[in-house]
């Protein structure tokens, strides 16, 4: 009797040891995930997700270099038009089921034909993928397309489990299967995401067993959930970040990005219809106050899609001033003297605060700007549908550049909410994308931009940084210019 009671004492101990080492991380995200299907994901903050459950084809380094993922080698034929990758062998998906040749084969060509999907005009260069051997995948173009591999580091690369896809259907965002260095387990909406260390990872198994995301759109709550341990990440408000960092048990990342924030005007309804009341509003906003102001000077007043330091920003293109007289001069010469729309934003503790901003601005101009906050899958539900009159919609950036100007304002691009449509446009960013000298591209998007910046669908505002608050319990984690963080390498203390 005695030897059983130490035997289960024994048990019960190495049982709690085993529970202690047990590591969950858990991050506090400043709005929900709407999808996690990389083919119709739209939004920003479900790449946060995405990237611990999907691998991509090929990644970027810290200077947005294209590196190896799960093709380790590629090779692009001399006209551009035929690319070439070679898999790593032996990589499993969540679900035990091969990654090779095939399955990148049903992946990219569901991006491309999926209903709904935003990989389309991503991927539209593509003519035909096919299976060499099984771990060889050729892709053959219609026309040379150099931003394809940037593409590739992002959700047009995602391979998904074609068992698991086919099995699902339209669903396979709630039971999304990937090869990652986390499994997903389930969600529950509004309250949190949770996946699980995928053990058998290619790479090596992630170091913590947890990874939780948890939407808190109040960026108080967010904080308070740092400060209490219900979170050991979180997405910061700048208003916290003084604060913060003179608390010695955290610290703040503050990590420039390739994004911009602004506004989408809908230019297929009055008022936005008129060029000239979509010129009054833009200048009627003093983007220096919006990032003193709201972002305590942590964001940069914005010309346009291309952030300063990138490869297509011209200097050429200044940042507007805030000009009460000329929005004043604009409406009155649109004979809407008494202007009224109302702006759509999410919900959250900087949202608000911006949307209270412009509307101030808007009424030093006269008009009367109405404030509507939605839950982030109301707002891409009226986005995707442009049942909007103004939206405040934000983009989290590219590698290359093509990826922060052509699906915005194309044509019938992915993520043209404004509807906006130049023929002129249209056929300037066509013509960059079979330039190979960015020096070229850089000419040719800039002509571009500044047809765009007279038509005045979408106006930019500010090249965010993306600001998380961080216990300092934590190690591993390496903020990457992408904007996206990965946690396989993090551990708690």
């Amino acid at each position: 009797m005695m030897r059983s009671a130490k035997m289960f004492t024994a048990l019960l101990t190495l049982t709690f040891i085993a529970q202690a080492a047990a590591q969950t991380l858990t991050v506090g995200l400043d709005s929900d995930v709407v999808k996690l299907d990389p083919a119709l994901s739209a939004a920003a903050v479900e790449r946060q997700v995405l990237y611990q459950i999907f691998d991509r084809l090929v990644d970027v380094d810290d200077n947005l270099k294209i590196v190896p993922s799960v093709a380790k080698s590629w090779k692009i034929s001399k006209d551009g038009l035929t690319y070439t990758l070679t898999l790593r062998s032996g990589i499993k998906f969540h679900d035990g089921t091969p990654l090779d040749a095939a399955a990148v084969k049903y992946s990219l060509e569901r991006n491309m034909t999926l209903d709904g999907s935003s990989r389309k005009n991503e991927l539209a260069a593509v003519k035909s993928v096919t299976v060499v051997n099984p771990t060889t995948v050729r892709l053959d173009l219609s026309a040379p397309f150099g931003p394809l591999l940037s593409i590739l580091a992002d959700r047009a690369g995602m391979i998904v489990s074609p068992t698991a896809a086919k099995a699902a259907g339209a669903d396979f965002g709630r039971v999304p299967v990937g090869s990652g260095p986390f499994k997903f387990v389930n969600r529950v909406a509004q309250d949190n995401i949770t996946l699980n260390a995928f053990d058998d990872y290619w790479d090596g198994a992630p170091k913590i067993d947890k990874l939780v995301f948890r939407p808190f759109a109040d960026g108080d709550v967010r904080y308070a959930n740092l400060l209490s341990g219900g979170a050991q990440v979180i997405v910061l408000d700048a208003k916290d970040v003084t604060k913060l960092e003179a608390n010695t048990r955290f610290e703040v990342l503050d990590i420039p990005t390739l994004g911009f924030q602004g506004i989408w005007l809908n230019t297929t309804r009055p008022p936005f219809n008129n060029k000239l009341v979509r010129q009054a509003v833009a200048a009627a906003i003093d983007r220096s106050a919006v990032s003193s102001v709201v972002f305590r000077d942590l964001a940069k007043p914005s010309a346009g899609p291309f952030p300063p330091g990138t490869p297509a920003n011209s200097t050429s293109i200044k940042v507007p001033v805030q000009n009460i007289a000329e929005a004043k001069k604009k409406l009155q010469q649109a004979g809407q003297s008494n202007l009224t729309f109302t702006m759509i934003a999410g919900t959250g503790t900087v949202t608000t605060l911006l949307t209270q901003v412009y509307q101030a601005m808007m009424a030093q101009a006269g008009i009367n700007m109405k404030i509507e906050l939605l839950e982030s899958g109301a707002l891409s539900s009226r986005a995707t549908t442009y049942n909007f009159d103004a939206a405040l919609l934000n983009w989290s950036g590219r590698v290359d550049p093509d990826g922060n100007i052509y699906d915005w304002v194309r044509t019938g691009g992915a993520y043209n909410y404004g509807r906006y449509s130049n023929k002129d446009v249209d056929a300037l960013l066509a013509k960059a994308r079979l330039q190979s000298a960015m020096s070229a591209r850089k000419a040719t998007y800039n002509v571009a931009l500044g047809k765009v910046l007279d038509d005045m669908p979408y106006i930019w505002v500010y090249h965010q940084n993306l600001l998380y608050g961080v216990t300092k319990n934590l190690s591993g984690l390496k903020p990457s210019p992408d904007g996206i963080l990965r946690y396989k390498n993090v551990s708690l203390k």
